[in-house]
């Protein structure tokens, strides 16, 4: 499915933005690929998001009968034997499988001639945040089976963070700069990051972002020990951001993948672009000292713009009292109270670990190209303490939405921002 033909899409001109006011060549947005608990592809994950549809649920990829927490964003449409050759199966785990779907669909959506390139003119810089929590449940496994060889778990997560994006690299024939970025949840931005980087330095095209599955017996336990997993047994209000009884998040598992190109290059080839990448940033907390409001003053800087530019903000959205506040305080010191409609679309699919920011970003790329901001589900009550205008319930339709900032935030003190320009005005 290509953007043109799902209607997602806008045609860069010659003349659109290019180069941007410092004369350096301007990354473009072409392709998106989405795996999501409330949607598999990017059509059917839109149509999702925009109907407020939840794919939060049951946990049914384990037992999860003897645990205090049991719902999960699952993948429920993927089949793994179906979306990747059979031989691949023994050596791959789910992440790799998904994320070799989901950087099909976002190639096929931008339409490009991938051997036309030049040989090492494209590349894939992804981001993790588990490592290979599947491949390590299969280690822990092993040491049970009786005869079976030893398989070492901090091996197995090791060779993950490189797996796919060598998958990708091998299957689609890109030879250009390859990487993986392990930045937490913050991953999806940074990748995105680094590779406009590459683009600006001279790369025709990247494969970016991230997706991620920690829904397994190892992966779970350690979600259960950070102690930040709602305990809220329905699945509709369990994650929750920014309400006034928000008591964590909920896990899932996706994630999206970009292709960013030379903005010149993909206009010279009639393509469909979604936005441009025009400002990025990361900052790392310090003792008492968060910085979010810091990488959104930097990646606003780097895109020559200031808060009243920005129309709409994709929350980094915890779903924690304390973090929600952090987080409104520091977009209320940038857009003042109230200023600036405030979306959380990750209340639909639970926080997706390095696939969470990738998601949002494609989720900020749709909603410019539609003039319309999804909504944030399972918020009932916005928090006193939390002075953001919340989008919730149904999505709201601005009648200029030009510009996104998404916001990403890590365990550990990690912060990343972007800043994403439509291609065109909005259309109905």
């Amino acid at each position: 499915m290509t953007a043109r033909a799902a209607g997602t899409g806008a045609t860069a001109s010659a003349t659109d933005g290019v180069r941007d006011g410092a004369g350096r060549r301007q990354a473009l947005v072409t392709g998106i690929g989405v795996a999501a608990p409330n949607g598999l592809g990017v059509r059917d994950w839109w149509e999702a998001v925009l109907r407020g549809r939840s794919g939060i649920g049951p946990l049914t990829r384990f037992d999860a009968s003897n645990y205090p927490v049991r719902i999960a964003g699952e993948l429920p449409d993927f089949i793994d034997e179906q979306h990747i050759p059979s031989r691949l199966m023994p050596e791959t785990d789910r992440v790799t499988r998904i994320a070799l779907m989901v950087a099909e669909e976002a190639l096929a959506d931008a339409a490009v001639d991938v051997g036309a390139l030049p040989e090492y003119g494209a590349g894939v810089i992804t981001a993790s945040s588990a490592g290979g929590a599947e491949f390590g449940q299969r280690g822990l496994a092993a040491l049970w089976c009786k005869g079976a060889r030893y398989v070492s778990v901090y091996q197995s997560a090791a060779w993950f963070h490189a797996a796919s994006p060598a998958q990708i690299s091998i299957r689609h024939r890109l030879r250009g700069a390859g990487s993986t970025i392990i930045s937490e949840q913050a991953g999806g931005i940074d990748a995105l990051s680094r590779a406009r980087r590459r683009v600006r330095d001279g790369a025709s095209l990247m494969v970016t972002g991230g997706v991620d599955s920690t829904l397994c017996p190892w992966g779970w336990a350690a979600h259960l020990a950070d102690g930040r997993l709602s305990r809220t047994a329905d699945p509709a209000c369990a994650f929750r951001p920014f309400d006034a009884s928000a008591d964590g998040h909920v896990v899932g598992e996706g994630g999206a993948l970009l292709v960013v190109e030379d903005a010149a290059a993909a206009a010279r080839r009639g393509a469909v672009g979604y936005g441009f990448v025009v400002g990025c940033a990361a900052t790392f907390d310090g003792p008492d000292r968060p910085r979010l409001r810091e990488a959104c003053e930097l990646a606003l800087a780097d895109a020559g713009m200031a808060p009243g530019d920005v129309d709409v903000v994709f929350a980094d959205a915890a779903g924690e009292r304390a973090a929600d506040r952090e987080e409104s305080a520091a977009l209320c010191a940038l857009f003042g109270p109230f200023g600036v409609p405030v979306t959380a679309p990750k209340s639909m699919t639970g926080r997706l670990g390095a696939g969470g920011a990738s998601l949002d970003l494609a989720a900020a790329l749709l909603a410019l190209r539609h003039g319309v901001v999804p909504p944030t589900t399972g918020t009932v009550r916005v928090a006193d303490d939390c002075a953001v205008d919340l989008v919730v319930g149904r999505p709201r339709t601005l009648p200029r939405l030009r510009t996104a900032l998404v916001l990403a935030r890590g365990r550990g003190g990690f912060n990343s921002a972007a800043v994403l320009r439509g291609t065109a005005p909005p259309v109905p």
